[in-house]
């Protein structure tokens, strides 16, 4: 099914395709964070003097690697002028309130071998991906940091937001090798999400919720968008050391919806999912995807992908400069799926191929994209 016409107006610079490893971070990996869905543009509130960050582990292995952390005085947010202070488990004074996130709950569903074993957990800080980001190579592959509240969320264009109780908000760290794949690696992520929602829905019982994703790294649900995800990377040491984000709406139904409400909308009497299930859930599917995306590349995900998004088939009209740059023409293409480098894969009525980007200052990336033909 053809979905109705969208206007896209695209700009008439061409942007090259980014030189792997030289340019960093990839300009397509400079995507959303889903806090400014999750929580909204405002004032924000400031930072606490000294923010807590409590280590856990899943087993004994994780939490030898908490202690020898803290012990060193790793983690840092030098970049954000904050003071940190390090705790583990054993060192907690004072319970957390009765909504926080459940570390017992999350270990307890994970499953993986290398993602989410060691947790990073803070009650209220600036930014889950600046703990990430900012400590990166200091850290196990697959660590991941959970925020009950976060007060300057990142986005596109170095936007802040603020994101409240009932948000899933995690990141985590990857390390990777291969450049040319890296841009693909925001996808595998919303896919695992799409996915661990739809499992977690099946195992729980309660209704089908169809997430979908919003290219490149948006989740939608019922033409509302419920989370996104923020993907960033520093080349260093022959590694691409990658800070990956997710943002989702579990229980909080403002300034959209979330997922919870959207179940009660289905049966009143439905089970509210967890943030814990689905995190740990996340990281059940992202591992074996991730495995498979690194053997196979992403193409033996494609199918699955484009299953899950939202533009097969989607014809948009575009406006390009013509030749004399003094006036524009308007095209129709219909998007085919992606390129090899991670773009929208776009074919003209007229059968020419052509490759779409965004052009870094819109929030809606179907708005401004820049159209680069296709040999």
């Amino acid at each position: 099914m053809i979905s109705q016409f969208k206007h896209i107006f695209f700009t008439a610079s061409l942007r090259k395709f980014p030189n792997f490893p030289s340019v960093l971070p990839l300009p397509h990996l400079k995507a959303f964070s889903a806090s400014h869905v999750l929580g909204g543009k405002m004032e924000l509130a400031e930072a606490p003097d000294r923010t807590l960050l409590l280590l856990a582990g899943k087993s004994n292995e994780e939490n030898d690697v908490a202690k020898v952390l803290k012990d060193n005085n790793t983690l840092q947010l030098r970049k954000n002028g904050e003071e940190v202070e390090v705790i583990l488990p054993s060192e907690v004074e004072t319970p957390f309130e009765d909504d926080a996130f459940r570390i017992g709950e999350y270990f307890n569903s994970l499953s993986t071998k290398r993602f989410g074993r060691l947790l990073i957990y803070s009650p209220k800080l600036s930014s889950t991906h600046d703990v990430i980001s900012q400590n990166n190579s200091d850290l196990p592959v697959g660590t991941v940091c959970v925020a009950d509240v976060q007060l300057k969320g990142r986005g596109r264009s170095s936007n802040l937001w603020q994101s409240p109780k009932g948000c899933l908000l995690f990141s985590f760290s990857i390390q990777m090798e291969d450049g040319r794949v890296v841009p693909h690696l925001q996808y595998v992520v919303c896919l695992a999400m799409t996915e661990a929602i739809k499992g977690i829905c099946l195992e729980k019982g309660t209704p089908h919720l169809d997430v979908r994703i919003k290219w490149p790294n948006d989740l939608y649900l019922g033409g509302l968008k419920v989370g996104g995800i923020l993907s960033t990377s520093v080349y260093r040491s022959k590694k691409f050391y990658v800070s990956a984000g997710v943002g989702l709406n579990v229980g909080n139904e403002k300034p959209t919806t979330c997922l919870n409400a959207a179940l009660k909308r289905v049966n009143p009497l439905s089970r509210e999912l967890k943030r814990e299930d689905i995190i740990a859930a996340f990281f059940n599917k992202f591992e074996n995807l991730y495995d498979v995306f690194l053997k196979q590349g992403f193409q033996a995900l494609e199918e699955l992908y484009y299953q899950t998004w939202l533009h097969s088939g989607q014809r948009v009209i575009v406006q390009d400069r013509s030749n004399d740059q003094d006036q524009f023409v308007e095209n129709v293409v219909t998007i085919q799926g992606l390129t090899s480098s991670g773009y929208l894969l776009g074919i003209t009525d007229d059968g020419q191929m052509c490759e779409l980007h965004p052009d870094g200052n819109s929030f809606d990336f179907f708005k401004g994209l820049i159209k680069r033909k296709m040999s």
